[in-house]
Formats: structure tokens, C-alpha cells, sequence
């Protein structure tokens, strides 16, 4: 699977955690999604992975790292080449660097950096291996959305659940912590969705090798500036990729391991 181009140069960590954030046309959030996340008490490096952004978002990434000298970092690629796989370039880049706290975080404020402490707090205090910032395990806490797409999210995680055996409420949330032991063990080439899926297949994967994943209850806001990525595509590909995903581990077909 082709992740594109790495971008980036090699130089020593600052933190123990980095909070990888995809972007395509993010202009309107960029800046300020990276100084929220500069502004909390705990230090967080920052890893913003670019799919080639017409609107200029990676520019906008350049000029800050200048004021935040190794603690920002950018990866660009050539193209749109896919959730799932801006996530995996970034695990990637984030164990050659020995980051013990990887994060998955989206740019737009749908999720509230200040809640990225309370994923590290789940995984370095409560040892989870993978904390879930869950937008269902107190009830449905979405704001702004549709109630179409409340809907479709809240019984595709119940759908996802009674398929795949996970006892998780949030089964497609992307706003996540992971222990590098959790990446390390799992075959990162082996992953093979792009979007909704994306996410299920990681939580399953980790799920059957018996790792600890806890749900930490969160309220995701609908984006306010900008413009949304989800399509009909990235929902089809969840319904019908959990299915398969479930059949593979029956039948052992799954890499799970590296």
C-alpha cells in the first residue's frame, strides 16, 4: 500500500506522546487546532500529516515550525490517499521516534483538545492500552450533528459490536491513545481500510490479541469551519468490512501479529 511521500526531518523527541492529525483543505482550523494543543499543562508534540491540500494548509504548518522548533512536525504527501493510511505513515513515524502515547485526533475541534489529557490519564494512570474517546458510553453526546447522521454513527457502533464481540459503544470513533506496544505488535502493512473501517479494524485487531481498551466519555462537536469528509463510500466500506473482518479472524486469515 502505496502511504506517499515522507516529508520530515529525523530529530529528537521532545515528549513522550505526539498527536497525529490528518488534514486535507484545513485552513480555517489548522492554526488553531495546534496552538489548543500547545496550550494544555501536559506537553504534547504535534504531527500533522498533509494529503496535499490546494488551500494551502501545509503552508500555514510551515510557518509554525518556526515558533514551535521541535515539537511540530509535518509529513506531506503527493494526493488524497486515505484516512487510514495518513494514520498508519503516522504510527510508523512515531515508533521510529520512540513516542510511548500516540495519538489520533482530528483537526476541525470535533474533538476537544483538553480531552487529550484525559486519554493519556486512561492509558498512563488506569493502564488501558488503547483509550476510546467515546462519544456513546454515557448516552448519544454529539452536538450539531444531523440527526440523520446521529442515527447512521450510533447503530453502526451497534451493528460493529454485535458482529465483531467488542464490548466498545463507540466501535468507529477516531479520537484515540495508544501505547506503542499496542502498534508494535500489529502488522501496520497489513491494515487494509481507509475510512470507518479504518478505525473498526484497528480496535478489533488489538481486541483479539487481548489488549486493554477502555472508553473514556467525550462530546464530539460538529465541525464549525470547513467542510466534512465523510461520504456514503467510507460508511459502505465499515458495513461491509466488519463482516469480513470477523469471518478472517474466524478462520485465522487476519495477520493480527507482526
Amino acid at each position: 500500500m502505496d502511504y506517499g511521500k515522507l516529508n520530515v526531518v529525523t530529530t529528537k523527541i521532545m515528549s513522550d506522546s505526539i498527536v497525529i492529525i490528518p488534514t486535507y483543505n484545513e485552513k480555517e482550523n489548522i492554526e488553531k487546532i495546534i496552538r489548543a494543543v500547545f496550550s494544555l499543562e501536559k506537553p504534547f508534540d504535534v504531527l500533522i500529516i498533509d494529503d496535499g491540500s490546494p488551500d494551502g494548509t501545509a503552508g500555514i504548518v510551515k510557518r509554525l515550525q518556526k515558533e514551535f522548533f521541535r515539537k511540530l512536525f509535518l509529513l506531506e504527501r503527493s494526493g488524497k490517499l486515505g484516512l487510514g493510511t495518513a494514520y498508519i505513515a503516522g504510527f510508523k513515524w512515531a515508533l521510529e521516534r520512540e513516542y510511548e502515547y500516540i495519538f489520533e485526533m482530528d483537526a476541525d475541534f470535533s474533538h476537544n483538545p483538553k480531552d487529550l489529557i484525559r486519554l493519556y490519564d486512561a492509558c498512563a494512570k488506569d493502564c488501558a492500552d488503547i483509550a476510546i474517546g467515546s462519544r456513546y458510553i454515557t448516552g448519544v453526546n454529539v452536538v450539531n450533528w444531523p440527526i440523520s447522521r446521529v442515527l447512521m454513527s450510533y447503530f453502526a457502533s451497534i451493528y460493529v459490536r454485535l458482529i465483531s464481540g467488542m464490548n466498545i459503544k463507540d466501535t468507529t470513533a477516531g479520537f484515540k491513545c495508544y501505547r506503542r506496544k499496542v502498534l508494535e505488535s500489529i502488522n501496520l502493512d497489513k491494515i487494509r481500510f481507509k475510512g470507518y473501517a479504518f478505525q473498526i479494524e484497528m480496535k478489533f485487531t488489538a481486541y483479539i490479541q487481548g489488549f486493554y481498551l477502555k472508553e473514556v466519555p467525550i462530546i464530539f462537536i460538529n465541525r464549525v469551519e470547513g467542510v466534512s469528509k465523510m461520504n456514503s463510500g467510507i460508511f459502505g466500506e465499515a458495513l461491509f468490512g466488519v463482516i469480513r473482518l470477523k469471518w478472517d479472524s474466524l478462520f485465522k486469515k487476519h495477520n493480527f501479529q507482526k
